[in-house]
């Protein structure tokens, strides 16, 4: 095997599309500043963070004591990512200098060693390194290593990467073959390895990033000892298990884990970097370990909508086809991460397969973290919500039914920005020979090979056009992802207006497209985009007899705001008339609603009887499940009972 295919700067891309622009700008103009207030403690009703005082504590800049979560740092690092990442977007002198003094605190509370974790130099500095478990010292330094090649490679300052390679130094120097033994709680500091690792070209980065990745699972009671070595445990009475071996994916070696298990988020960082390991160093044993938890996870443990980790005991993994609706989990942080993990896989081998799941994500289990006006968050990503119950009965708590502000285990605001203001990263990968188009977003696209502007209507219409203005003679291939969801028939591809019905350069979900380009080529594609009815599996138990409605790679939802109450009696024609509606004013303005015929069943008052309910015509309506909970506190399901 071989790494067919490069990662892209973020500088090369600017996008300019209907869908993702205005979401990209919402997250400069008001995420990013918004969060830069609640990490320093500015917003009244939200929970505290305390995050950047933290680092002014830990630099001898501010007296107190720190607060908060043992993780807290990360929320720190996140955002300047973010931040990183939202200058290539749209550029903001002022920011970039805020940004600029949160670096310099950081900086100085980074102690002689290169160690650096707020919560140890101000509250337990005799603890250091001795819970590897719990404490999360690796996930922080993971985050902080990403931050700093990110802020790097969009501005060329170089203060916070040479703060991440002493870090990474420091812990080379503690942990390894001869050295103290040592693997993450909260796997994270490998995929920030293996980023510092291209940065630098230093070899020992993705070194270490092998160890830690390879020495998990070779002893599986590693935790164990480890606490039983300190005699002590961060969480008290609610201190995570160490013979959880499932949860911290250490009851095996990464080569001989067949099945997704444990905390999702965890899991699915560790398969990004496992995969980006494998690309990097043309493992094949290892890309192959990937593939086989890769199809797990899309063929037996993933909701519709790309959610992952079906249960609030450990936020984890259970057992396949177990994905109940009304208590799913399926944190954002866990799509985001299967958002990591395909675009590594992707970059390995250019599958339609891999694609396909990174666009589902990309408008479903992602973005329905977020309120629509950018100020409120999900943890939680159900696929049925109750008020009532839901967030209010035991089993049920974790599920609610409106977006908070904030949390003060806050992993997945940040982690949104950094996604969304980092989306024209996964837009495209080139090879020699190559430029591999993998998501329709509108942008401009700037290679060595050629400067491709692509104008896009996509999801709401199926219009895509790749305009091509080559640098160089030599021909090249330019091949373009083609969704699983559009039909053969329905698609027409022209270039330069000629059209080609040949078919046969579609090959793994890519159509590629070999010539010797001009400076004005365009290649044009039209499709449709039926609204489409899904069923699930039968070994899925919650979904057997209803369906979910799909049209181009949005998953819909019903809601009460719409369609009244007590919408579990609605029910879905077998034979549909969908009807297509752009909503032009309210909160949803912007978005495809559906409208379809449908029924409403009707009951006596009796709690059980023998009378067959009564069937009402009535009009049906489903919104985009990402955009949910907008209108206020109302039911909402995504499956729905089929006639």
């Amino acid at each position: 095997m071989s790494k067919n295919i490069r990662e892209i700067n973020i500088n090369q891309i600017k996008i300019h599309d209907p869908f993702w622009s205005a979401m990209q700008h919402r997250m400069t103009d008001t995420v990013i500043p918004f969060q830069e207030k609640v990490l320093n403690d500015e917003v009244p009703g939200v929970e505290k963070s305390h995050a950047i005082e933290n680092f002014r504590i830990a630099a001898g800049l501010s007296e107190g004591e720190f607060y908060g979560m043992v993780f807290q740092d990360s929320d720190v690092a996140k955002w300047l990512e973010g931040v990183a990442y939202s200058l290539a977007v749209k550029p903001d002198n002022e920011l970039e200098a805020r940004a600029d003094e949160i670096i310099d605190i950081i900086e100085k509370a980074q102690q002689p060693d290169g160690y650096l974790d707020t919560f140890f130099i101000v509250k337990e500095p005799e603890h250091r390194w001795q819970n590897l478990q719990e404490c999360h010292e690796l996930y922080c330094a993971g985050h902080m290593m990403e931050a700093g090649v990110a802020y790097y490679q969009t501005t060329g300052k170089d203060k916070l990467l040479h703060v991440v390679e002493r870090l990474a130094d420091h812990i080379i120097s503690m942990f390894g073959e001869d050295k103290e033994p040592g693997i993450p709680g909260h796997q994270e500091v490998e995929i920030g390895l293996m980023k510092l690792y291209r940065a630098t070209g230093k070899e020992k980065y993705k070194d270490m990033a092998r160890y830690f990745l390879e020495e998990r699972g070779k002893n599986p009671n590693y935790f164990y000892e480890e606490k039983k070595k300190r005699g002590w445990q961060h969480w008290g009475q609610y201190s995570l298990e160490p013979l959880d071996q499932r949860y911290t994916q250490t009851h095996a070696t990464i080569y001989e884990q067949k099945e997704a298990v444990g905390h999702s988020v965890r899991a699915v960082y560790m398969y990004t970097a496992m995969a980006d390991l494998a690309g990097e160093d043309k493992d094949q044993r290892l890309y192959e370990a990937c593939q086989t938890l890769w199809d797990n996870i899309v063929k037996k443990r993933m909701y519709i909508t790309g959610g992952i980790g079906s249960t609030v005991e450990g936020e984890a993994f259970t057992i396949d086809y177990d994905l109940p609706n009304d208590m799913a989990y399926a944190e954002t942080c866990a799509s985001i991460g299967m958002i990591f993990f395909a675009k590594r896989m992707l970059e390995i081998k250019p599958l339609g397969i891999y694609a396909d799941i990174m666009e589902r994500e990309f408008y479903n289990g992602t973005i329905s973290g977020i309120q629509l006006d950018g100020k409120q968050f999900f943890y939680v990503n159900p696929l049925e919500v109750n008020p009532g119950t839901s967030g209010t009965i035991f089993g049920y708590k974790h599920v609610l039914p409106t977006r908070p502000g904030w949390y003060a285990c806050a992993c997945c605001p940040p982690n949104l920005v950094r996604l969304v203001t980092s989306l024209g990263t996964y837009a495209w990968s080139e090879s020699e020979t190559t430029l591999y188009s993998h998501l329709f977003l509108g942008q401009t696209a700037d290679f060595d090979k050629a400067v491709i502007t692509v104008e896009s209507s996509y999801p709401w219409e199926g219009k895509v056009s790749y305009q091509v203005k080559a640098k160089k003679e030599k021909a090249f291939e330019l091949a373009i992802h083609i969704p699983s969801h559009i039909r053969p028939d329905t698609l027409a591809v022209t270039v330069n207006g000629e059209k080609t019905d040949d078919m046969s350069f579609v090959k793994d979900g890519y159509l590629y497209l070999k010539r010797n380009w001009g400076e004005n080529d365009v290649v044009a594609l039209t499709f449709d985009l039926p609204v489409r009815k899904i069923y699930a599996n039968t070994n899925v138990r919650e979904d057997e007899g209803c369906v979910a409605l799909m049209r181009g790679p949005v998953v819909y939802c019903f809601e009460g705001a719409d369609n009244g109450e007590c919408i579990q009696a609605l029910r879905i024609p077998r034979e549909i008339k969908a009807e297509t509606e752009l909503c032009k004013e309210g909160v949803l303005a912007g978005n495809v609603l559906i409208h379809l015929p449908g029924y409403r069943m009707e009951s006596s008052d009796a709690l059980y009887s023998e009378e067959r309910p009564k069937r009402t015509d009535v009009t049906l309506t489903a919104i985009p499940y990402y955009a949910w909970a907008n209108r206020g506190e109302n039911q909402m399901r995504v499956w729905m009972p089929e006639e």
